[in-house]
């Protein structure tokens, strides 16, 4: 069973709005077995309208369209969607009652434009909108169904899922979809993609395999369509079980399991406690930690110490070992590192400090370069490593980096 996804809206093809509809759509339509084939973003065009539901109906069995059901005279959806399907509009008492009682208890007036949201087409069910005042609309045509919901995310979302979803799985005999994550760390994809080739070449022929970098990770997805879920996600454990014995070292979870995830496990586990010493990363490191609930359990503190005198006062830092060597350099991320031990009282510290650019940098320390440093009850030391070109990308490589650095020591 495929669906396509349509969103309408002049303030998503500009960039004003993120699209965030159809992500939320696919991630649904997927759970009960509905194939996502395609998305598009369309204006506020009848003439595209028309020639997307054309496109959309002869490819997928079902198309899901959100935006336009406002009421200005920008909002065409509606209209559109009546003429397509060659009805009239008609008034829904009902819905109208609704609307007007919604906005009595806001404070807001009833007037003719409001009233006019109450108009649907005669040939459509009216899919009720208990959070708002643009009701959905469900269509059939030919076996296959439209299904058109309003653009406000949180609108959309409870109308989805507290109508559409048990309305399709009780229309269309649905099989199941499946997806399986692994998340690796450590290995840069393609030399991830060369160590497991042969397994890779040797997947069941209903097996999909997906590699999705991020910094310092990258996700194995297995996926399969329409099929029996069960037997399926059987089949999954058996090849990621395979692929345990081919990368020990770099698997860090699944699904949604991270590297700092892990970190936080250990500390708890063993009573231990961590604190950060960050400069070009500026508190992304410490919000990695402190963002995951229970981290009162062992983060003792997280410093940011951007200049070199707050390196000196704060963590203890030479200020002749700057000189010499530079902010950026071993021995000053080993300093910050076990300044932050001493500052936090803490077992465990790790440190930051890079040139994140755009400017700052020269031909022995380009733009990119970070040296990390760590602090553990055995010992301390340091490391370096370039995080690409880019600032924000600098920033998100180097606070991933740390944290391996420092689950790789634990």
């Amino acid at each position: 069973m495929k669906s396509t996804i349509v969103t309408i809206g002049d303030e998503i093809l500009i960039g004003q709005i993120l699209d965030t509809n159809s992500q939320y759509i696919s991630q649904a339509l997927n759970r009960i077995g509905v194939v996502v084939a395609e998305r598009t973003s369309i204006g506020d065009s009848a003439e595209q309208i028309l020639a997307t539901l054309d496109r959309a109906l002869d490819r997928s069995d079902i198309v899901v369209i959100t935006g336009g059901l406002g009421p200005t005279k920008d909002d065409i959806t509606k209209h559109t969607l009546a003429r397509y399907f060659n009805s009239e509009l008609i008034y829904n008492s009902n819905e109208g009652e609704f609307i007007e009682t919604l906005l009595a208890r806001r404070g807001i007036p009833f007037t003719e434009l409001n009233r006019g949201q109450a108009f649907v087409p005669e040939c459509c069910t009216v899919l009720h909108n208990a959070h708002g005042t643009a009701p959905g609309m469900w269509f059939e045509k030919g076996g296959k169904v439209v299904i058109s919901l309003p653009g406000v995310p949180f609108e959309m979302k409870h109308l989805n899922d507290d109508t559409v979803v048990p309305m399709l799985s009780s229309r269309f005999a649905l099989k199941s979809i499946v997806h399986r994550t692994m998340i690796t760390s450590g290995i840069p994809e393609s030399l991830l993609a060369e160590q497991i080739a042969s397994w890779e070449d040797n997947l069941p022929a209903e097996l999909h395999l997906a590699y999705l970098p991020a910094p310092n990770v990258v996700r194995l997805r297995l996926s399969a369509y329409e099929v029996d879920g069960q037997s399926v996600s059987r089949t999954i454990d058996k090849e990621f079980d395979k692929l345990k014995q081919i990368i020990p070292q770099a698997i860090v979870g699944f699904e949604n399991a991270t590297v700092e995830q892990l970190v936080h496990s250990w500390m708890v586990e063993n009573g231990k406690t961590l604190s950060v010493a960050e400069s070009c990363t500026g508190g992304a490191l410490a919000a990695k930690f402190t963002a995951m609930a229970g981290a009162s359990a062992y983060f003792n503190a997280g410093v940011v110490s951007y200049s070199n005198e707050a390196k000196r006062d704060i963590l203890g830092v030479n200020m002749e070992d700057i000189a010499r060597y530079g902010a950026v350099s071993e021995a000053v991320a080993i300093q910050m590192a076990e300044g932050a031990l001493r500052a936090g009282g803490s077992d465990y510290a790790v440190s930051t400090t890079g040139i994140a650019g755009p400017t700052g940098g020269s031909a022995e320390k380009p733009v990119g370069t970070v040296w990390f440093g760590v602090a553990t009850p055995k010992g301390s030391f340091a490391v370096m490593k370039n995080c690409g070109t880019d600032r924000s990308q600098i920033i998100d490589r180097a606070v991933a980096h740390a944290i391996k650095l420092l689950y790789e020591n634990l």
